[in-house]
């Protein structure tokens, strides 16, 4: 396949802006690391997930690759350009490629804005065709996300929910993106309408041959929809693979944790439950070496060294990052 979105040892740290009193008295607080030193690849057609707790960093890698929040090291690839270095007019042109679907419909559509002009809208900022070719577009998509040409010229407070994230959908889907983000798609609606979105999304991403970079705190969710998943703790990537090898093999402590968490039809049937002790430490002060070693019940005491040859010796222990690919 043809590995078109890189990233390469991404780094984001969060600085506070010093005050008067601060300065005086020489007070600096240490960066909040949101996300370091991670790095992935995402081949064209694909959906790669992003799983783990609040606060690990997966939202943030999503700015970063849209550089909504500017690295603060490291290299980001869309398409053999260096997202880091394009201008603004290079960013508008990333953006007819890179599309984004957020995790509340509600938020994310303009309330005084008819269904027919939520979606023609970016067709409008990228100048894409004529007035009447931009109108069938825009009617072609509300029909293959499942809504009608009836649709066109209500509200957004017309609409239930699951039609609300259809409506995104095909807003998203309007300059023909090549890679779509999604945060949380389905996380603000009912179970019976997650399935009916996952199965659009999909159908979607085969007819246009669209990757995905899924964000998501589920992973039944994750293990549905993603051909890879990727676990992130504490800004760090903890393992990464092919999703059934992942839930059938997890290495890291802490997959087999958030594994274990799942619920189960049958739980009485001695699914193994993994506690995790404690909180998860301050991101401006998180533990050397593995970031999970605080709170594994696994850990041994090189999980707290940073040795990169500890990789090879950890064999499956929180000592560092486990690719299964």
């Amino acid at each position: 396949m043809d590995e078109f979105l890189e990233v390469k040892n991404v780094r984001k740290y969060f600085f506070d802006h010093q005050g008067l009193l601060d300065m005086l008295w020489s007070n600096t607080r240490p960066p909040v690391q949101a996300v370091d030193d991670v790095s992935f690849h995402l081949d064209r057609g694909e959906c790669l997930g992003l799983v783990g707790e609040s606060g690990c960093g997966k939202t943030t890698m999503a700015w970063l690759i849209l550089r909504i929040h500017e690295l603060t090291e490291g290299e980001i690839w869309f398409e053999g350009l260096n997202i880091r270095q394009l201008s603004k007019g290079g960013l508008k042109q990333m953006y007819r490629r890179i599309q984004l679907i957020f995790q509340d419909p509600r938020a994310s559509l303009d309330p005084r804005m008819k269904a027919i002009s939520i979606i023609g809208e970016p067709l409008d900022i990228h100048e894409v065709g004529g007035k009447q070719e931009r109108k069938e577009r825009v009617l072609d998509l509300l029909n293959r996300v499942g809504l009608s040409e009836n649709h066109a010229d209500r509200y957004p407070h017309e609409f239930s929910g699951g039609q609300q994230q259809r409506l995104a959908i095909a807003r998203a889907l309007a300059i023909n993106p090549s890679l779509i983000i999604c945060d949380e798609p389905v996380s603000a609606l009912d179970v019976s309408v997650q399935g009916q979105i996952l199965n659009l999304l999909t159908d979607l991403q085969e007819q246009f041959k669209l990757a995905f970079l899924f964000i998501t705190h589920d992973l039944s969710v994750a293990r549905h929809f993603c051909d890879r998943i990727g676990v992130m703790y504490l800004g760090k990537l903890m393992e990464i693979g092919p999703a059934e090898v992942l839930f059938e093999n997890p290495l890291h402590p802490y997959t087999r944790a958030l594994l274990s968490a799942v619920p189960h039809p049958e739980p009485d049937l001695g699914f193994e439950n993994i506690p995790m002790r404690g909180e998860p430490p301050d991101p401006r002060c998180p533990p050397p070496g593995c970031r999970f070693s605080t709170r594994c019940p696994e850990a041994i005491p090189e999980c707290s060294l940073v040795m990169p040859e500890l990789k090879e010796r950890a064999h499956g222990r929180a000592a560092a990052c486990i690719k299964l690919d």
